[in-house]
């Protein structure tokens, strides 16, 4: 995506006028022919492989083969397995057998697209980085070892990790700060070795590009030409490729008139480039976005440019070549340079001007970025069960292959979203809609394979028993009596949780017992939304990657389920409200009182009981206002945040209803424009939990979840939950990068726009602290944050903008999103110790609720507690350390060798595994929580025996590990170790410490993968 934003610069100099890059020898110039391919974006997927796509890899392949010195790098490989499977002949695909194997063409990231930095969580990063690989490898034995990550919108400290992990060698990055980058540019700072984690530092460091101002286009002016410089092939036309082959702007074509004008044009550029960076190799982009639909063009006009300046060498000081981004990183490690270490800081937020901070996309769709995580999420929880059903049911009557194919689906559409311009929410709405039904038919696919293997191993009788679906929001237990209905919770984390699920009934007389026909605690309550229906919450233990069957039945003089009681308070008008008398309301449970202020109906206080510690804490909903006509200032799209000024409270009258029970007190707040307003506009819902006697209510005790409804907002209105406490926080905000780790947010004061620069991107966790307590929220998708004075935060939870800038009009990028959201928070207050125990468990917690499946499963008695044992897919649970996490339990399906010498000899021999997918391979990703020195605890390496671990999936046999995606063997992964002063030898590093006992120690912060498997597969 290049918005008109980064136009670039006239380019009227002239070799003569441009310093040499002092005492380094001829300038050397890397000409990388590249296409930036959006996988959506403006046009859906579909719409750019008719338009250009497909031609891009048809005609690249085609001229490559033309010429022995051309070269391209391929990025996103959503758009290039498409070709591959519907348009790549036998021919296209030897030929690219070819072109790989003779360097020419060279595949970079990998993944299935580009993703955003930002707002994406680490498992989805990983997951489409993994998917890309796996298919690369399996068709070609190759893996990709550098990165080109030219287009998010600021770079996160995340991705550096990963890419480390992942076996690569280099890191490109473009879209930083634009003051930061005329900084470091003037200073020759753009390259540095980035130790992205704190706590592996060293361990998985990698060297890092930055692009300078020109970024990843060519310039795109030439001074004797008003069309665009270098772009033979003009600019993709959509819906259809012109008939004719003439495109929009296409440049003049080289000829004996013009080459010296296009050859100095070139060398100045390159020249001013070079004196950006300490070697005398540049790095020269060639092509932009939808570019190379017709290669021919293309290269038969570079390739008499590049062969004229070569022949005047001398002349101009500067050779050129066609080259691969590897070629460039070769160049550059060989020259045995001493670089500069940059830490764990990141580069967000981004803006490119004063007025145009890249903060709104934290927020913008945050439907789309409910569904995405939710989809996610779901994806984890059917990866694990299908994988034990697999694993212990080989005989099993589910078609394992049409199974799989179900998984694909949901792989393919997490990864598509995860796009820096998908779950970004900054594509056109018919793109939004392209990534939305493709995630439910992924989550549908998923969803009908969960409830199969229930179904399957509950034996029941195929008679009009149906699993109807997957509990959401919008979904309930049907009203009828005759059939007894069971609701089956899986979850998906590997530990023992204690949690409540909740299903909406049609009638409050409910009962819940389990599979011993126990009664189980359970609340039912009228529900906030709809009159018609009822809540009902039901407090579930569940053991890891196990399930449990509920029986839900109506109540028949034996009362289980609590009912819980409204009681309605009078709406009350804040701005009048009386400060001296005040009545305070308190709401308690065994972790913390809430008092609310009667004379507001607003939070008053939080209580933490364990150390008496009270703080002031008031939670209000605001709006911003902002601009839509470019006329009259800066604007808010879906990308920008640029607010007219500060806040607007939006109520000025609050309605309060208490709903007590035994179980949970939910406390529901309706904010009204006035004290007559028929309709309230926002409301929250905060619900406590009490736990009896007998449950692990540990985390279910010491959060407050908070539920939100938001919208339709007003055109140009931006909506934000504002959090005001009495903690003293010199406005420092703590956030999460990616899930993964936490960055130090210190407020920056700046001559324009400060609020909308201080705003950093939530996607699970941010913070506020004094010197002892902490308050916490944790979310369930990804918002923007910000601490804009001393002891607040605030939450970006919902966007409507509309503004008449041309491009955004052509584009339909204006954001007039009506919808009404529903996010979710929870808070979390106590001291710095105890919260560090709580918070990366609970926010696991809320990101993998449990999966909630019912239906009606008739003649199933319920047993003796001899015959219990939990009725998990398997025979025992799967339970990790305190500190650990198991990221990933699936089985891929690739077909590859995880030997390398074998899966390579394969592929030349044009013998690769056909046919059927492989289950019989396991990846199993384990992730270390906690940071050095976080806790004296759980900041320890933690100890796993994997046989012992698994044991109830069934007896491990062997245990490989890989690298982060799983193409590496580690002991064969060797990664260049670039000179830095810490480590002045320059050389390969190979840094993980494996055993052969399937004894596994995982360090902080570390993330070990494995290929496990099992006897008798």
């Amino acid at each position: 995506m290049a918005p008109p934003l980064l136009l670039l610069l006239l380019l009227g100099l002239l070799p003569g006028l441009l310093p040499r890059a002092a005492g380094r020898g001829p300038l050397r110039a890397f000409v990388v022919a590249h296409s930036h391919m959006d996988v959506g974006w403006v046009y859906t997927v579909q719409e750019s492989m008719h338009a250009y796509a497909a031609n891009v890899y048809t005609s690249v392949v085609e001229e490559l083969m033309k010429g022995k010195q051309r070269k391209f790098i391929a990025v996103e490989q959503e758009f290039f397995r498409l070709w591959w499977d519907a348009v790549g002949t036998d021919r296209y695909k030897q030929q690219v057998h070819q072109l790989l194997q003779e360097g020419r063409l060279e595949f970079v990231i990998g993944g299935q697209v580009m993703h955003d930095e930002a707002v994406t969580l680490i498992d989805d990063q990983i997951l489409q980085l993994t998917e890309g690989h796996g298919f690369l490898y399996e068709t070609f034995g190759i893996r990709p070892q550098f990165s080109w990550h030219v287009d998010p919108f600021g770079a996160s400290a995340t991705t550096p990790t990963l890419f480390a992990l992942a076996g690569f060698n280099a890191h490109l990055i473009s879209r930083i700060d634009y003051d930061l980058k005329a900084d470091m540019q003037k200073n020759k700072k753009l390259q540095f070795v980035w130790q992205g984690s704190p706590s592996l530092s060293e361990r998985q460091e990698i060297f890092t590009h930055v692009m300078d101002q020109y970024s990843y286009c060519t310039p795109s002016q030439i001074p004797f030409s008003n069309r665009s410089g270098f772009y033979w092939n003009g600019i993709a036309a959509f819906p259809d490729p012109p008939k004719d082959g003439v495109y929009p702007n296409m440049s003049l074509p080289v000829t004996d008139t013009n080459i010296h004008l296009y050859a100095q044009t070139m060398v100045a550029n390159i020249k001013e480039r070079a004196a950006w960076f300490r070697t005398s190799d540049v790095l020269w982009p060639w092509g932009c976005d939808k570019q190379f639909f017709n290669a021919s063009v293309q290269y038969s006009n570079m390739d008499l440019l590049l062969d004229y300046i070569n022949q005047h060498s001398d002349e101009f000081g500067v050779t050129v070549q066609y080259a691969t981004v590897g070629d460039y990183f070769q160049a550059v490690y060989s020259r045995n340079l001493t670089w500069e270490i940059r830490d764990s800081q990141d580069f967000l937020p981004y803006s490119t001007e004063p007025f145009q901070a890249w903060t709104g996309f934290y927020t913008s769709r945050s439907t789309l970025k409910g569904i995405a995580r939710r989809a996610s999420s779901l994806l984890y929880a059917g990866e694990s069960f299908f994988t034990q059903y697999v694993l212990k049911h080989p005989a099993s009557s589910i078609c394992k292959c049409r199974a799989l194919k179900q998984l694909q689906s949901l792989r393919w559409a997490v990864s598509e979203v995860q796009h820096h311009d998908g779950i970004t929410g900054t594509e056109s709405p018919k793109v939004k809609d392209m990534y939305v039904n493709n995630l439910m038919y992924g989550m549908f696919n998923v969803k009908k394979l969960m409830a199969s293997i229930i179904f399957d191993m509950n034996n029941a009788k195929k008679n009009g028993e149906v699993y109807s679906s997957i509990y959401s929001e919008d979904s309930g237990i049907p009203g009828a009596t005759d059939v007894d209905q069971y609701v089956v919770v899986y979850n998906p984390l590997a530990w023992n949780i204690t949690t409540f699920v909740t299903v909406s009934v049609s009638h409050s007389a409910m009962s819940v017992y389990d599979e011993l026909g126990r009664s189980v605690p359970a609340q039912v309550q009228r529900s906030a939304e709809s009159h018609s229906t009822y809540d009902l919450h039901i407090l579930v233990a569940v053991s890891g990657l196990s399930y449990r069957k509920y029986n839900v039945k109506p109540w028949n003089g034996k009362q289980s389920g609590f009912i819980g009681r409204p009681v309605k308070y009078k709406r009350k008008d804040i701005t009048r409200a009386d400060q001296q008398s005040r009545q305070l309301l308190p709401v308690v449970n065994n972790c913390y009182q809430v008092l609310f202020d009667q004379n507001t109906n607003l939070m008053h206080s939080i209580t933490e009981r364990e150390t008496n510690q009270t703080v002031q804490v008031t939670q209000e909903f605001l709006e911003y206002h902002v601009n839509g006509d470019v006329m009259k200032g800066p604007i808010s799209d879906n990308y920008l945040f640029a607010p007219n000024a500060s806040a607007v409270p939006v109520s000025k009258a609050v309605g309060l209803e208490v709903v007590s029970g035994n179980l949970m007190t939910e406390i529901r707040q309706y904010f009204y424009s006035n004290i007559t307003s028929q309709d309230y506009i926002y409301a929250m819902y905060t619900r406590m939990y009490t736990v009896p006697e007998g449950y692990d209510g540990k985390l279910l005790c010491h959060r407050i979840e908070q539920e939100y409804r938001v919208g339709p907002l007003e055109v140009n209105r931006e909506a934000v939950l504002r959090t005001s406490t009495n903690l003293n926080t010199g406005q420092l905000l703590y956030t999460d990068s990616n899930g993964y780790q936490i960055q130090k947010r210190p407020f920056k004061a700046y001559m324009n726009n400060t609020v909308a620069r201080n705003y950093y991107p939530m996607v699970q966790t941010a913070y506020i602290e004094d010197d002892t307590t902490r308050l916490m929220l944790l979310a369930e998708r990804a918002h923007g944050v910000s601490s804009q004075r001393n002891g607040q935060v605030e939450v970006m939870l919902h966007r409507r903008l509309w503004n008449n800038l041309q491009w955004d009009l052509n584009y339909n990028l204006t954001l007039n999103d009506s919808s009404v959201v529903h996010p979710v928070i929870w808070l979390i207050l106590g001291t710095k110790a105890v919260t560090n125990i709580l918070y990366r468990t609970s926010g696991l917690a809320l990101e993998h609720r449990p999966v909630v499946m019912f239906g009606a499963l008739s003649g199933d008695k319920p047993k003796l507690p001899g015959q219990l044992q939990q009725n998990s897919v398997h025979g025992s649970p799967v339970t990790v350390p305190p500190n650990l996490h198991l990221q990933a339990l699936s089985i891929p399906g690739w077909r590859y060798s995880s030997n390398h010498t074998e899966q390579v000899r394969s592929i030349r021999m044009g013998k690769q595994k056909q046919g059927d997918a492989d289950f019989n391979r396991v990846l199993l990703r384990i992730r270390h929580l906690y940071e050095v020195g976080e806790d004296p605890v759980l900041s320890q390496p933690a100890m796993v025996n994997l046989k012992f671990l698994l044991k109830g999936l069934g007896s491990v046999m062997a245990v490989e590990e890989r690298s982060l995606t799983g193409t590496w063997d580690v002991k064969a992964l060797k990664q260049w170790k670039w000179k830095t002063a810490q480590y002045p030898s320059r050389g390969f590093s190979n840094s993980t410490e494996t055993s052969d006992n399937c004894i596994v120690t995982v360090h902080p912060k570390e993330i070990r993968t494995f290929f496990v498997y099992f006897q008798g597969q």
